[in-house]
């Protein structure tokens, strides 16, 4: 298996011959509601989501990758590459077999540019995006063991009261979970819709008084679903939102194309730090204005 640090030297390198770019905010909350199909905001009613969208830049059309599945999907946001190049193409915890994925995240290449990050993740399968050496972090301890929106809103809250991270990645689960077990667009996956809605509206509130406003919230998801599954290549698995909320972002629907490896460029991006050249993943530069002083 490849070395990570000679990986990690080899994309700081990258970076470092990149144009610099300004930051355009010096705090990022990265959300991912795992499951959460763009129709589903106005069909639950989720009012906190779309409050969000008609304050700030948003697309309904966002696309996933392929396979449209949890882990692979939400370590291409993280590190924005495709499953190809990080190599996470199963969907459920192998730490002890397959090890940490093998390509700088977003938590790696912050920490190298010397800010400070966190995540809070609903599903243990997340451990493979985090390393010995990973940033605080709080997760649903085993195998397919879940934590709920609101106890993983209730950590963020808490280490919002003490800490102020420069990035902060927070994954909800309820949706997913209400979805494979009742089926999508059906009322406990709704009711499951408002209930991260709720969540959403909380943790961002925290974040806008940690920070005294100066944040941008991201809203995302890792795939939609249909049925009782996702995973295919339907637009009803594939289409996420994607939603961004707070310090000079710039009301309205972003009419770019935009993917799930962009969340990765974009937290980058916003946090001054030059992406690597191998990614995929651009910023959403149009969501955004010049910042202010």
């Amino acid at each position: 298996m490849p070395d990570f640090r000679r990986i990690l030297r080899a994309a700081l390198a990258l970076a470092a011959i990149a144009v610099p770019v300004q930051a355009q905010s010096p705090n990022v909350v990265l959300i991912s509601i795992d499951g959460l199909r763009p129709d589903a905001i106005a069909a639950s009613g989720a009012r906190n989501l779309q409050r969000m969208m008609r304050e700030g830049a948003y697309t309904l059309r966002a696309r996933t990758i392929l396979p449209s599945l949890t882990l692979p999907s939400h370590t291409s946001m993280l590190t924005g590459v495709p499953p190809q190049v990080h190599g996470i193409t199963w969907n459920y915890e192998q730490v002890e077999n397959a090890g940490t994925v093998e390509v700088p995240t977003v938590f790696d290449l912050a920490q190298s540019a010397g800010k400070t990050t966190a995540g809070f993740f609903g599903k243990a399968k997340f451990r493979h995006l985090l390393r010995r050496d990973a940033p605080r972090f709080r997760m649903a301890p085993y195998g397919s063991d879940l934590w709920s929106a609101p106890r993983i809103t209730q950590e963020v809250q808490d280490y919002l009261r003490h800490r102020r991270p420069d990035f902060v990645f927070v994954h909800l689960t309820d949706p997913d979970i209400a979805g494979h077990s009742v089926g999508w667009m059906s009322a406990p996956y709704r009711f499951a819709v408002r209930r991260a809605d709720a969540a959403v509206a909380r943790i961002a509130a925290a974040a806008k008084r940690a920070y005294d406003g100066n944040v941008v919230v991201i809203v995302t998801a890792d795939h939609g679903g249909h049925g009782r599954g996702h995973g295919t290549e339907q637009e009803v698995d594939v289409l996420i939102p994607w939603i961004a909320w707070g310090r000079n972002v710039r009301p309205g629907v972003i009419t770019s194309p935009v993917s799930t490896m962009d969340s990765a460029a974009t937290a980058l991006w916003l946090l001054g730090i030059p992406r690597p050249d191998n990614w995929v993943g651009r910023p959403v530069e149009s969501a955004f204005a010049a910042p202010t002083p």
